[in-house]
């Protein structure tokens, strides 16, 4: 793509949009394939290494509550500009880190990462209508899919043929381009009536009870994270199923393992071409359907005694369907609630979703064992599924109700 440099004002391409999310999720895995190497190379014990990602997913978090009122407040370019020249001198870190430590410690200042992941959605609100902006989140969001299926991969050819270092070279590189990307492609987008308006952080602070206080919002936000919360549950614990009960060689489970991003990827597609024309709630709607059948004939399907790596990772597709329809969709809703703080509201409703995502992982994780099979981790799936099906009909019945009062 051939970037110009543009007006203070001009809305980007939605190739940087992708980019930005695109890079927010490599980060977040592209490594994986290294710890082993790593734990040799530092010294360490393999369980302090995962603290590398679990790290990780806590600052993102937190920080991502924090991102969206600071773009709200002083522009979306900004804080991508300064977040991104973060993110490249904490990769730095990675590479020269002489200790555990200090590894550890610039990792999680990689976590500053998020603003790619929570801006590139605020943006899209920015620049269009709520079912404009599902579709374009959509197709934002579909690019941004193929990165889990294709990270480790890349991760662990690099380390075999470069060693670790080189999936945090190629981090830093990416950094670098998505920065320059950003100051010439990426004009503010915050309206021009709420940028720079005057108001304190303190003042802005004020005004979030009108988000915090919103059923709509938190139907929106809460129907995203049970919905996901599957998928994250299914990450804590399908190693150990297709490893322990279906005796999987690491091949074999790494390519089953994609069956979800295959269904997130058509998800997201289905999105894209038809938000703007069905709206937001009806794809929600349609979305945690599928999941909720989908789980509910998976764990029928293991009470029949047809527990097959197969019918696992079979029904898994469904899940990822769901999230594709499901995500992009309670994302554009819930920044509708109230436009004027979008970015705390993209940042806030990613904070719930990662952070409830990262329990239900280390939950299943914990509970699995020989004895329980894989039971523990179909009741998580099935019962999140149920909850975020709820959420959307809640929200839907409360819009009827604002409606009909207007």
């Amino acid at each position: 793509m051939k970037f110009t440099m543009q007006p203070a004002r001009t809305a980007p391409h939605i190739a940087t949009l992708i980019s930005l999310a695109g890079i927010s999720a490599l980060t977040m895995n592209i490594f994986l394939p290294s710890l082993p190497t790593m734990t040799a190379h530092f010294g360490a014990d393999y369980a302090v290494m995962q603290l590398s990602v679990a790290l990780y997913l806590a600052v993102s978090a937190a920080l991502q509550i924090v991102i969206g009122p600071l773009s709200d407040r002083y522009g979306r370019r900004p804080v991508l500009l300064w977040g991104l020249s973060l993110f490249c001198l904490a990769t730095v870190g990675t590479l020269v880190a002489p200790t555990t430590e200090w590894f550890l410690a610039a990792r999680m200042a990689q976590a500053v990462m998020a603003v790619g992941l929570v801006l590139s959605r605020a943006v899209v609100r920015d620049m269009v209508p709520t079912d404009q902006a599902a579709s374009m989140i959509g197709y934002v969001t579909m690019g941004m899919s193929i990165v889990p299926m294709i990270g480790p991969g890349i991760g662990g050819v690099l380390d075999q043929a470069f060693g670790w270092q080189a999936n945090f070279w190629l981090l830093l590189g990416l950094g670098v381009a998505m920065l320059y990307a950003v100051y010439v492609d990426l004009g503010e987008t915050l309206p021009a009536d709420r940028f720079g308006a005057g108001q304190s952080f303190r003042a802005q602070i004020r005004d979030y009870p009108h988000l915090l206080l919103s059923q709509r919002f938190w139907g929106y936000c809460l129907a995203s994270a049970f919905a996901s919360g599957a998928f994250f549950a299914y990450l804590g614990g399908a190693p150990f199923v297709g490893t322990t009960l279906f005796d999987l060689d690491p091949a074999m489970l790494g390519f089953l393992f994609g069956a979800p991003a295959l269904g997130y990827f058509a998800g997201n597609w289905i999105t894209g071409k038809y938000a703007a024309r069905v709206g937001v709630n009806m794809m929600v709607l349609v979305g945690a359907i599928l999941i909720t059948l989908g789980m509910t004939l998976l764990f029928l399907t293991f009470l029949a005694g047809i527990q097959t790596e197969l019918v696992f990772f079979g029904f898994m597709t469904t899940v990822g369907l769901g999230n594709g329809m499901v995500i992009p969709n309670a994302t554009a809703g819930m920044l509708s609630v109230r436009p004027q703080l979008a970015g705390t509201a993209s940042g806030l409703g990613s904070a719930i979703m990662i952070g409830g995502g990262a329990a239900l992982s280390a939950m299943a994780g914990i509970m699995l064992n020989e004895e329980t099979g894989a039971w523990p981790l179909l009741w998580i799936m099935i019962l999140t599924s149920f909850a975020a099906l709820a959420c959307i009909l809640y929200t839907i019945h409360r819009e009827r109700q604002l409606t009909r009062q207007a």
